[in-house]
């Protein structure tokens, strides 16, 4: 399918996608732990993301009440600071502030810039309100609006997080592309009637040879390209 002219919005995945969250975590983790080496900061940021992805899906499974990104991601650095034998409070509030000091890739900015000049630019996060707006900032992130799965009380994939953005546009999903680099992401876009559009990163998650998306591109500049901008 061909998203323009048919699309109204364009819905952007935030962390990975739009920026660096392993990197945000990992100068955390060296500023906590100078001369800490690359293999041991690797070990610690799986450690930090693995238990993310526990959490959010305790809360999909029922297991575990609402919690907001804010707090999984302070419980995950303390796990982290833990592991690497700190308990001072001071400096583990400092590492979970690090999930949210996020630099975007090289061509997010300009290339969102370049989207946002043809369609409305809506990005849509499994993070809280409180961090979207730290990470936008930080990144120099220009919406025209930011939409978190706290609202829905839970985390994509599930449906009610996309049906956030759809109801917000007010048209059908099929006129919203989701933008991810994370093939799971559009897997749970795509199930709800959105269009999809993948996007190589250095992290994320890359299609399955069973996956087929609307767009596929190297760089978001490519994507905006595609698109027209």
């Amino acid at each position: 399918m061909t998203p323009h002219p048919d699309t109204d919005v364009i819905v952007f995945d935030v962390l990975g996608t739009m920026v660096d969250e392993p990197g945000g975590i990992g100068r955390g983790l060296r500023t906590l732990l100078p001369g800490i080496g690359d293999e041991r900061t690797d070990e610690l940021v799986g450690l930090w993301h693995g238990y993310v992805d526990e959490q959010q899906r305790e809360v999909l499974a029922g297991r575990r009440p609402y919690a907001d990104s804010t707090v999984i991601d302070s419980e995950a650095a303390a796990r982290v600071a833990a592991e690497a034998g700190v308990d001072d409070a001071d400096a583990v509030r400092s590492l979970a502030a690090s999930g949210q000091r996020l630099e975007p890739w090289p061509d997010s900015v300009p290339a969102l810039d370049r989207i946002a000049s043809r369609f409305p630019v809506v990005g849509l996060s499994n993070a809280s309100h409180s961090a979207l707006t730290r990470i936008s900032a930080h990144a120099g992130l220009r919406w025209h609006q930011v939409l978190s799965a706290e609202d829905a009380h839970g985390y994509k994939p599930h449906p009610d997080v996309y049906r956030l953005a759809i109801a917000n546009a007010g048209c059908p999903p099929d006129r919203l592309l989701m933008v991810a680099a994370h093939a799971w992401d559009l897997r749970g876009a795509r199930a709800v009637g959105m269009r999809t559009a993948y996007v190589e990163r250095p992290v994320g998650d890359p299609p399955a040879a069973t996956d087929s998306f609307d767009l596929s591109a190297k760089s978001l500049d490519g994507l905006a390209t595609s698109l027209g901008a």
